[in-house]
């Protein structure tokens, strides 16, 4: 997104540095920090940020550190929920995972990076932990409650089927999400078992499931870029041109930090810059 390769480069600028936390997995008795690749692939093609993957099993002793090298976060979605004690609610879920380890870490990441006025993208997981982190609730079991469709994916069917889209969001009208869809809904996958069900301090809902259920959200009183989606916009995001349309935005809002500028349109890439690979 921000290279440009015309004539002969006056200065390399690096790529905007983006955090990832990682989440627990254990194989064969041992311990792994992992974060699948599917979620680093348009971070690295359509925003043109460079990952920085951390671990999450520490704690938080080198938080900030982590965050004074970056330019942005991001929170991608994991086979984990969210540790309902975090929203003040028994664990209806017991067979579902729970990452306490990512929990302990994202919670405060997500409170400093807003603080420090950092550009914010929550996929899933991440727009869930997004939610909690802000004192909101969630729903465990949205196939359990009546008038609410069953978001999950079908196990049985192959990968490529589970991430189909399914239904569409209804974009809220007026807000900067529907300008950049350029549309009043989009097609959407659905790969989740819990859901929001009350909104965090200061969020915003940018659209909603037909079934009335909450999918993207933002904080509109921050300046930086927020955006949490509950969908799945990094699978084979070169081929959905709305997916390219939200990394892109992302990586500009990145961009725009690493360089201190006041809007996106006064960090537009300058003839003669090459950003480093």
């Amino acid at each position: 997104m921000f290279q440009n390769n015309a004539g002969k480069a006056n200065n390399v600028l690096r790529r905007p540095v983006v955090l990832m936390s990682m989440g627990s997995q254990q194989r064969k008795g041992h311990d792994y920090q992992v974060m699948t690749v599917k979620y680093i692939r348009p971070l690295v093609e359509h925003a043109g940020c460079v990952p920085l993957l951390a671990p999450t099993c520490f704690g938080v002793d080198n938080l900030k550190q982590y965050l004074a090298m970056v330019e942005g976060v991001y929170l991608t979605g994991a086979g984990t929920n969210v540790d309902p004690a975090l929203y003040g609610q028994d664990n209806l879920t017991p067979d579902k995972d729970l990452d306490q380890g990512r929990d302990q870490f994202d919670q405060p990441l997500i409170q400093a990076a807003l603080e420090m006025g950092l550009p914010f993208f929550g996929i899933c997981r991440g727009m869930q932990e997004l939610n909690v982190a802000l004192g909101g609730e969630m729903h465990q079991k949205l196939y359990e409650i009546p008038g609410l469709l069953d978001h999950r994916e079908d196990y049985t069917a192959s990968v490529p089927d589970q991430y189909a889209d399914v239904h569409t969001v209804n974009l809220v009208p007026d807000t900067w999400f529907a300008e950049l869809m350029q549309q009043a809904e989009i097609p959407v996958n659905s790969l989740h078992g819990q859901g929001i069900k009350t909104l965090g301090k200061d969020l915003a809902a940018l659209a909603y499931a037909p079934d009335g259920l909450i999918e993207a959200v933002h904080l509109p009183n921050l300046a930086q870029f927020t955006l949490g989606v509950q969908w799945h916009p990094e699978w084979q995001a070169a081929r959905n041109p709305f997916s390219v349309r939200m990394f892109q935005a992302f990586g500009q809002a990145c961009h725009a930090r690493q360089m201190g500028c006041r809007s996106d349109s006064e960090c537009a890439p300058q003839p003669g810059v090459i950003y480093e690979r």
